[in-house]
């Protein structure tokens, strides 16, 4: 990745773009207007950077709570996604679903929800739809955490799409917390995921994301395996949120995060290492940064005027897109 000058800089624009975006959405949230939880990735935004380098609308998505990343890789409207935060019509989702349940079927995104999981077999199902169509080669992304990795749908979701041969790629943000508790306090010592899920009959990696050209690597590699072969693809990322599980804010003070993890990855931020690592090759400029800073500040200042300006949604348009009524 860092030997090509154009990829690179649209990484860093794309990982830079969703941070000032959810740090937005961050210090607006107290101004009593945005009505739902959110779950922010500032922290986690390098790997959805990758992602929209390898844009495919025929390519779907299915993620879970923590979506906003995965909703804007797949080049989704901004001012849709604030506008479904304000609760507004104009919304991505009409403005009743909120920060949790996201869409937009015509970039691909098939949709997310606040059910730990609960999207995991809805994108088997997706892919399953595409290897019997056998129309084209595209493939599902199914975005999850380290905690999806506990519910028996995953396991029953990964028996599945071995047992079917199916288009889709697993792509697991560890971030090591569920909430407040740490990753060896719900899984056994010792167990690596990945490793785990290799058990399954699928092929399976993982990457470290303070390691650019590795992370853009391994994903590279799944995706092309996936696209190419039709096959399954597990891929472990470990990463860390910089705020609280749900909600705006720094909750460092709770002392449920170890200081020397805290300090890794202070010190490795993904965004930040690629900042200086382009500075550094002289890829990029201080002056490109901040017109990078304010065309992105320009687009985050009319998605919130759209939001602010559009209606709410009215009480029939709970109605529709209902299966039964």
């Amino acid at each position: 990745m860092l030997r090509n000058k154009k990829l690179s800089k649209r990484i860093y624009f794309n990982s830079l773009r969703i941070r000032m975006i959810e740090l937005e959405i961050s210090k607006r949230y107290h101004e009593q207007k945005m009505r739902c939880p959110v779950h922010l990735s500032v922290g986690q935004e390098f790997l959805p950077g990758i992602i929209e380098t390898f844009f495919d609308k025929n390519d779907k998505s299915v993620s879970g709570h923590r979506a906003h990343a995965h909703y804007l890789s797949k080049k989704c409207s901004l001012k849709k996604l604030i506008a479904e935060i304000y609760g507004k019509k104009t919304g991505c989702s009409g403005g009743i679903g909120g920060s949790m349940h996201l869409i937009d079927k015509s970039k691909g995104f098939y949709g997310s929800t606040a059910i730990v999981g609960n999207t995991i077999p809805i994108g088997a199902g997706i892919s399953l739809s595409m290897s019997l169509n056998k129309t084209n080669k595209n493939l599902t992304y199914i975005f999850l955490g380290d905690g999806a990795v506990e519910t028996g749908i995953f396991f029953e979701t990964l028996n599945f799409v071995v047992l079917k041969k199916l288009p889709c790629l697993f792509i697991c943000e560890n971030n090591s917390f569920s909430v407040y508790s740490e990753l060896r306090k719900r899984q056994p010592k010792n167990r690596k995921i990945s490793k785990l899920v290799s058990s399954f009959g699928i092929k399976t990696d993982s990457a470290n994301t303070t390691h650019l050209n590795d992370t853009f690597k391994k994903f590279s590699k799944a995706y092309n395996y996936v696209k190419k072969k039709q096959m399954p693809y597990f891929v472990e990322f470990h990463t860390s949120r910089k705020l609280e599980h749900c909600g705006p804010n720094y909750d460092d003070d709770l002392n449920y995060r170890d200081k020397n993890f805290l300090n890794y990855w202070k010190k490795n931020d993904p965004v930040e290492k690629l900042e200086k690592t382009l500075l550094k090759k002289k890829y990029l400029s201080k002056t490109e940064i901040l017109s990078f800073k304010s065309k992105i500040q320009g687009e985050i200042i009319r998605s919130f005027n759209y939001a602010e300006n559009s209606k709410p949604p009215k009480f029939e348009d709970l109605n529709q897109n209902l299966f039964s009524k």
